[in-house]
């Protein structure tokens, strides 16, 4: 499987707090472990399919990452809270 990050996920991530950069950074780092293993994702993960092979991720209420997963390809594109990916999904 292969994992990229978009500069549109890099943009986002700059725009967050300190602690909020950790959180993202702990989830995806996470997220792609659970992957490699083939493990179970865990229901707190949250993960969600959202539309159109885009999916999320979350860590509490605040912190969420869209991404599109394709087949054996991961693309990471964003990274907010809710409002933020749902104005993305709505200009795709």
């Amino acid at each position: 499987m292969r994992f990229t990050f978009r500069p549109s996920f890099d943009r986002s991530v700059k725009s967050l707090q300190v602690a909020q950069k950790e959180d993202i950074k702990s989830l995806c780092i996470e997220f792609v472990e659970l992957l490699a293993d083939r493990a179970a994702i865990p229901p707190g993960m949250g993960l969600k399919r959202l539309q159109d092979g885009y999916w999320e991720i979350r860590k509490g209420l605040r912190n969420r990452i869209l991404f599109r997963w394709q087949k054996d390809e991961i693309d990471f594109i964003l990274a907010g809270d809710h409002d933020s990916i749902r104005e993305f999904l709505k200009n795709v």
